[in-house]
């Protein structure tokens, strides 16, 4: 039997410094009457959502807001935001935010058309969701987790302290991304580089991992090459408007880089250890993301070295393990540079490791992985973490 490949790209991007003024337009071409706009908290505080709201408004579009998403959304919170869908009649989803709420909003969309609570979509084959969401429209407000392209819905699980997936499929899709660099103007340099380092992270870890596609290949590489360049830019000036485009589609290009594939090590950790102590996805991602490059670059030596050459580094004259080898050092002086906490300054305790290999291990991600890993990997890769 014939093991076939696939990658499918199901959402329409659509981006442009001012691009939300477009967005009441999208909705009506996707036929809905009454979306429900999927936001948080502070994002309504910052501003940001009037902006929205005031389009879709003075475009006579109804719409529900559902302003009740916190990071890291948890199984309680996407089932009674579908509940609510329901009752309110609702046809649509627009997913405002950073992750999480574009997460929830694609979360709410399964529970919905497939029933039940999304508790039951965790990953597994065979796939548990069979039906396609109802029109979404994603809108990002930070440039990192490319949840407005990706085929995936990260969800948090309280009872076993995880996070886990939902998704893999075409079918959880948003239908269309709407990226304006405009709404990221405001973003804290802190929110920026982490978010900036999430993306890098997406690049880095589909381009060399054992799934890895030619097209995938193609626009990691030019996201990698491109926050290289742009994401310190942006760290420092937040209203320069070019590099937060430039880190924008990135963003949107390391996710879509995801496909339908695993990550690796750095997400098996992130994800687990993110989940037991509930911290951001982006700034943990970015903590791990240079010790596990370092036990990484073995198994896939000449990846790494164009990461090298993407990263800015001239490898003319060096052995294809001495350019790899270049590639970690670049890297964990670039989430020097970003003023990237710790680990340990994040709130990861050194005495709960055991328990955090073990969490690590078990993740599916760490199939996806370029070098094989074991238990003892882990504890290597996590003592490394911890000298940091």
């Amino acid at each position: 039997m014939v093991n076939l490949r696939s990658f499918e790209v199901p959402t329409v991007v659509k981006h442009a410094p001012g691009a939300v003024e477009c967005l009441a337009d999208e909705v009506k071409a996707l036929g809905c009457k009454r979306p429900m706009l999927v936001t948080d908290q502070g994002l309504v505080k910052a501003g940001i959502a009037a902006r929205v709201t005031d389009v879709l408004k003075q475009n006579n579009v109804d719409f529900l807001l559902f302003d009740g998403v916190i990071a890291n959304p948890p199984i309680k919170l996407v089932d009674d935001a579908a509940v609510l869908y329901r009752a309110e009649g609702c046809d649509g989803l627009i997913g405002l935010g950073g992750g999480s709420p574009m997460d929830t909003a694609k979360a709410i969309g399964v529970v919905v058309e497939n029933g039940g609570s999304i508790l039951g979509y965790e990953w597994a084959d065979p796939q548990p969701i069979k039906k396609r969401i109802p029109p979404l429209i994603t809108v990002p407000t930070t440039a990192g987790t490319g949840s407005e392209v990706t085929l995936w819905s990260v969800i948090t699980d309280p009872a076993r302290h995880i996070k886990y997936n939902a998704g893999g499929t075409g079918l959880i899709a948003a239908y269309v991304a709407l990226i304006d660099p405009l709404l990221m103007l405001d973003m804290p340099a802190h929110i920026t580089a982490s978010t900036g380092l999430d993306a890098l992270t997406h690049a880095i870890e589909c381009y060399t991992c054992a799934y890895a596609q030619p097209w995938p290949d193609a626009v990691a590489l030019w996201a990698i090459e491109t926050l290289a360049q742009w994401l310190p830019i942006a760290f420092a000036q937040g209203h320069n408007v070019e590099a937060r485009y430039k880190v924008a589609m990135a963003a949107m290009l390391a996710g879509m880089s995801y496909g339908t594939e695993s990550a690796g090590a750095v997400h098996a950790m992130s994800q687990t250890a993110g989940g037991y102590y509930d911290l951001p996805h982006g700034v943990l991602t970015a903590a791990m993301l240079p010790p596990v490059m370092a036990y990484n670059y073995l198994g896939e030596p000449a990846k790494y070295g164009r990461i090298a050459q993407a990263m800015g580094v001239n490898t003319w004259g060096m052995t294809q393990l001495e350019a790899a080898e270049s590639a970690v050092d670049a890297v964990r002086d670039f989430v020097s540079l970003l003023e990237i906490p710790s680990v340990t300054e994040l709130g990861v305790k050194k005495e709960d490791m055991q328990m955090l290999v073990d969490m690590a291990y078990n993740d599916p991600q760490t199939i996806g992985n370029p070098r094989d890993l074991t238990r003892k990997s882990y504890e290597q890769i996590y003592a490394a973490c911890f000298e940091v």
